[in-house]
């Protein structure tokens, strides 16, 4: 498994592999081939069906945490803090030291350098998340094309790295900005919609396999269609069924 340093260390010389999970099985085939696997509250949208990332709950995280994390012993496990569990010192304390408990090998917030800063003086790693930030955007659009927003998200770029996160994420910013800052500050970037210049990628793992069809961003690449020859397994087995077909006598006991 990699240190924390040792992801700091592949800043600009090594990109940063990231995908999301949320159990144990996908944990258990990426471990080994990516660096990172992300807990993300993205798990509200395609595991628990909801429209957003709003009704996930830090126990929701945190039983996922547990499976990707008895899965993962080569890649790093970040468990995400879910909407209203950091508001304030107290609480992001310990929703943190949950994931910590439950698997998780640090943890990431959105915006909120300052409370990245108690908890990395707390001993806990943590990763930020700048630009779109689902838990609390209205405007689901790519952010910092203006010069204004971008100052705003450059600044939050550089009070994450003065506040000790360990890296940070970076969504749905142009290509030039995600350059700037990968070049400005100290700590590894990992893009999202937010182009090549940056030090690793993620991507939600049900949106890469084509297990998720409900929604395609734009930066989302399919590298599979497994949803589908999921389906088509489902329905033969359905018709096998059916028609008496299964189980036959290969599938019996005498």
């Amino acid at each position: 498994m990699p240190t924390l340093q040792q992801i700091k260390s592949m800043k600009s010389k090594q990109k940063i592999v990231m995908l999301t999970a949320y159990d144990y099985p996908i944990a258990k085939l990426m471990d080994g081939i990516v660096d990172i696997a992300l807990v993300g509250d993205s798990m509200g949208m395609v595991v628990l069906g909801y429209e957003n990332t709003a009704k996930v709950t830090i126990e929701d995280i945190a039983r996922a945490t547990g499976a990707v994390g008895r899965a993962c012993k080569n890649a790093l496990v970040v468990g995400d803090l879910p909407l209203g569990t950091y508001e304030n010192r107290k609480d992001a304390l310990k929703n943190a030291n949950l994931l910590l408990k439950s698997g998780a090998n640090a943890v990431k917030i959105e915006n909120k350098p300052e409370i990245a800063e108690f908890l990395v003086n707390k001993g806990i790693d943590v990763m930020g998340h700048i630009g779109l930030t689902p838990q609390t955007i209205t405007n689901f659009k790519v952010q910092g094309k203006y010069e204004e927003d971008a100052k705003k998200i450059m600044d939050l770029a550089r009070n994450c790295d003065k506040a000790g996160c360990f890296s940070i994420v970076l969504e749905c910013i142009p290509l030039n900005l995600a350059k700037k800052i990968t070049e400005t500050i100290s700590i590894p970037t990992i893009g999202i919609g937010a182009g090549v210049h940056c030090d690793g990628q993620v991507l939600v793992t049900h949106d890469i396999l084509g297990l998720f069809e409900s929604f395609k961003p734009k930066f989302v690449k399919r590298y599979a269609e497994i949803g589908n020859e999921m389906r088509k397994a489902i329905g033969q087995y359905a018709r096998e069924v059916r028609d008496g077909k299964f189980p036959s006598d290969e599938f019996s006991f005498h």
